[in-house]
């Protein structure tokens, strides 16, 4: 009795010992029905303290013998009504074509539509090849030549305003942009004569405004030549920004994964460069480098699924590579839906904020955004499933030279002892 006196704990267990139980009670209705998060002990032993007091008074009171025998009788006890939940749980979560994972997790079935979408896919790069190959692209002045000129006028102008006054003075598909103030224009017009006096006399004429008068800084003529050299300078930094990101992917991660992602980006490009063939939008300079801004965030938001991917496989067992990529995919989708919805706001605000300068800009980085999601769900993450994505692609295997061997001694007069 001693003890039980001293002990703070019991007396704050138990305030009557004379068999008032209204605790006891009050405590067994706070027992847990779902199991732990960490996944650590038993419901029954550790969140009811009625079994926990009861198994110590009867370890006191009745000796050693009548307290192991009620814990044990305690810790094969098995609660059916949680049994049942558990059960019922698992047939739900079947029945919505998922799995049951850890922390209770509900996985989005994504590679349950995987073929569906390789056929919107192989469609969409088709057809934009296609349109790419019968229409070609509008290319404009940085690819094709012609005539770029620094504008300054003495007060605020509209851009409309000195595009129309050029094409009424002969000056066709004048392209003109703001350089940093609404007095400073950039203007840039197709091929020209290449008598550079009598085209600024022209140009200083055709560009004059009622009450504003407008002053020719500098004229750039741009040859077709050098219009060619750039437009091979950007295939080739489109290739090897390609290669750049295939040999980046293969040794950061592994090398089936780099295949999905470098597909991946090359369908991004394409059909953003489709479109803009199909439809006959202007593509210049400012278009490839929304290209280019594509392919890197692409490729950001795929190295993070294939991050998740990689420990995934090394951290949970007994399901497949299906449901891995499946499980990956699912605890990425809420950064990814923030993330594009972030950049979304952006590039809209540019498209119907920023002016002609941006336009082309923001149309492109609005089309490879959509791409570059899909893509990163799908195409990033499907082909490697189909070239036999597995663990142990993710494990690191011992070398035989390493592994150590079991060394038995089988010694007869050990059995002879035995014998006798």
């Amino acid at each position: 009795m001693a003890i039980e006196n001293n002990n703070p704990l019991e007396q704050q267990k138990n305030p009557d010992q004379n068999g008032s139980n209204g605790d006891a009670t009050n405590a067994s209705t706070r027992r847990r029905k779902k199991p732990r998060r960490d996944g650590k002990g038993s419901n029954t032993k550790t969140n009811n303290p009625t079994t926990t007091k009861s198994g110590k008074s009867s370890g006191r009171r009745g000796g050693k013998g009548q307290a192991g025998t009620d814990n044990q009788a305690l810790s094969t006890a098995v609660d059916p009504n949680l049994a049942a939940s558990d059960a019922a749980d698992d047939a739900a979560a079947m029945a919505e074509g998922g799995i049951k994972a850890v922390g209770n997790q509900r996985i989005i079935p994504f590679m349950k539509i995987e073929k569906p979408m390789a056929l919107l896919s192989l469609f969409m790069v088709i057809g934009s090849i296609i349109a790419i190959a019968v229409n070609g692209l509008n290319l404009g002045l940085d690819f094709t030549g012609g005539v770029s000129a620094d504008i300054r006028y003495e007060q605020p102008v509209e851009q409309v305003a000195v595009v129309q006054a050029l094409a009424d003075n002969g000056f066709d598909d004048a392209v003109v942009q703001y350089l940093g103030t609404r007095e400073e224009l950039l203007v840039r017009l197709p091929p020209q004569s290449d008598n550079v006096d009598g085209l600024n006399t022209d140009l200083t004429q055709a560009l004059a405004l009622p009450n504003n008068t407008a002053t020719i800084s500098n004229v750039n003529i741009i040859g077709s030549q050098v219009g060619n050299e750039i437009y091979l300078n950007s295939v080739m930094a489109l290739v090897l920004a390609l290669v750049s990101m295939l040999g980046y992917v293969a040794l950061r991660f592994q090398f089936k994964l780099s295949l999905g992602a470098v597909l991946s980006l090359f369908h991004d490009a394409v059909v953003t460069i489709g479109v803009f063939a199909l439809f006959g939008f202007p593509f210049d300079l400012t278009v490839l480098a929304a290209v280019l801004a594509l392919i890197g965030y692409s490729l950001n938001d795929t190295i993070v699924v294939y991050d998740r991917i990689r420990e995934n496989f090394r951290r949970v067992r007994g399901i497949t590579p299906e449901q891995t990529i499946d499980l990956s995919l699912t605890e990425t989708l809420r950064r990814t839906i923030m993330t594009i919805s972030t950049v979304l706001l952006v590039v809209l605000a540019m498209l119907f904020l920023g002016g002609e300068g941006l336009y082309w800009f923001s149309v492109a980085l609005f089309i490879g955004l959509l791409a570059g999601t899909y893509s990163s769900t799908y195409i990033a993450s499907s082909i490697p499933l189909r070239m036999g994505l597995s663990r142990d692609d993710f494990i690191v295997k011992v070398k035989p030279e390493f592994e150590e061997e079991i060394v038995t001694f089988n010694d007869p007069k050990m059995f002879e002892q035995d014998n006798v």
